[in-house]
């Protein structure tokens, strides 16, 4: 390793602290210990502001996640007022609070799911490793014990935990982490830009997918898969947007070999695409639900999985055998977190925002579409307040660049320059802007981008 950053720092600086005491999260740490970290010391609405004063725009929603923005003080004298009257309760063996219940009960008035129960827990992450365990435990009590593989889709993000992140379908996240478990399968990405045959249309491209899935699933034999997982608008992949069509045929499929179908709603729920939920904008009737991230506009951390009575149901009747339902967290349905996330949907229902991201959405499309005959641009998609520029060495051919020359993370670093938060995706530029973000505040996003993205043509000129 090169020599350490923090030789050069102010030993008390926060910044030569962080590197002596910190382990980062999905941190390339080489250059952590080169560059140093960036310190965030606070934020309000969609604007983020350094330590040293410079103010940024939140492009990124934080990790796709402050829905509302930042400095909310509804949802901060909510969270107050809990910590004081209950700070902590469980939901181990029978206990409740009053605001887990009232949250389960507003999440159930608003999902596409017709009778269910929810299950808390923290983070996406946990949520989609519940999920599995779920299958599992759901097809055991049924008398279908060899019905537990997971079908999950290159390119998908959810999560990082040993289950959740083999259902991650990224490489990063399984190189030297041993990971995929057994059990864990994945099918073609839909990406059509990238991954569809030379003339090759999109309805074409869709049934070839549903193709693979149906063979896939037969030559594991149907009776051995569980479930599908799938994003509506896949994330940290590269915000890809699946073809009109292809969820029609896949849940066709799905269905005609009994498997049941997983909405990972962490980064597309609550408004994001347009919709409510993403499966609400992509036709998609799922089975169970993972929510999180905008649940509670990450003010504190929080998530939920949504199942049918149709499942709740065997695991009632197979207490009297079973016992305990044995799953959960000593922060399952936390007062506190429940309580953030309850005023968090209800000042999304006061303030309208689903109507006011959708009404942005259209704005944000728009002008990223503009996007589409940038000579470094290959490809723009997205849907509502969520999408993407890949930026490409020929856009005619689609030719990527080399990986050498990290072109994406430079227009990253340069968009930071111009006080601009946006996350380089490979060389895919993503934007997930908070919900609340207005028209002129759109125009100032992609106002930056512009002089991030000029900056970027003339690197990317000096190339071979």
């Amino acid at each position: 390793m090169s020599e350490p950053l923090h030789n050069e720092l102010a030993p008390d600086s926060i910044e030569a602290r962080d590197l002596r005491h910190l382990l980062h999260p999905n941190t390339n740490l080489g250059e952590l210990h080169r560059q140093g970290p960036a310190v965030h010391s606070e934020a309000k609405g969609v604007y983020l502001w350094d330590n040293h004063g410079k103010q940024y725009l939140e492009g990124m929603a934080g990790l796709w996640c402050t829905a509302l923005g930042y400095g909310v003080e509804e949802l901060a004298d909510a969270a107050n007022a809990q910590l004081k009257k209950l700070s902590y309760s469980q939901l181990f063996g029978g206990k409740t609070n009053e605001p887990s219940v009232l949250l389960a009960e507003k999440l159930m008035e608003i999902v596409p799911i017709e009778g269910g129960r929810v299950f808390f827990g923290l983070t996406g992450s946990d949520a989609n490793d519940t999920q599995i365990k779920l299958m599992w435990y759901y097809h055991n009590l049924m008398g279908r014990p060899e019905k537990k593989k997971i079908i999950s889709r290159w390119s998908g993000y959810h999560g990082v935990t040993v289950a959740s992140g083999s259902l991650t379908g990224l490489a990063p996240f399984h190189k030297a982490f041993d990971l995929p478990i057994q059990g864990i399968l994945h099918t073609q990405s839909p990406h059509y830009y990238r991954e569809a045959h030379e003339g090759e249309t999109e309805d074409q491209f869709t049934t070839r997918l549903a193709n693979s899935l149906s063979d896939l699933i037969e030559e594991e034999g149907p009776e051995t898969i569980a479930a599908f997982i799938a994003e509506p608008v896949l994330g940290a992949g590269g915000v890809i947007v699946p073809p009109d069509g292809y969820y029609e045929k896949i849940q066709a499929v799905l269905e005609r070999h009994g498997v049941l179908f997983i909405d990972d709603e962490v980064i597309c729920g609550f408004g994001r695409t347009g919709n409510p939920f993403g499966c609400q904008t992509m036709g998609i009737k799922p089975t169970t639900m993972s929510v999180a991230k905008a649940l509670s506009s990450a003010y504190l951390p929080i998530s939920a999985v949504i199942v049918p009575d149709s499942m709740y149901q065997p695991f009632v009747e197979a207490s009297s055998e079973l016992g305990n339902f044995a799953h959960g967290f000593t922060y399952s349905g936390h007062p506190v977190c429940a309580a953030v996330a309850l005023r968090n949907l209800e000042l999304i229902e006061e303030r309208q925002v689903f109507a006011h991201a959708a009404k942005m959405g259209e704005i944000f499309q728009s002008r990223l579409n503009q996007y589409g005959e940038h000579p470094l641009v290959g490809n723009t998609r997205g849907a509502g307040l969520i999408g993407a520029v890949e930026l490409v060495a020929n856009r005619e051919t689609g030719q990527k660049f080399d990986g050498s020359h990290a072109v994406g993370a430079f227009c990253m670093d340069r968009c930071l320059e111009h006080g601009l938060i946006v996350r380089a995706l490979g060389d895919t530029i993503a934007f997930c802007p908070p919900l609340v973000i207005d028209d002129m505040q759109i125009d100032e996003l992609f106002g930056k981008f512009e002089q991030g993205l000029a900056d970027t043509l003339a690197y990317a000129n000096t190339l071979d």
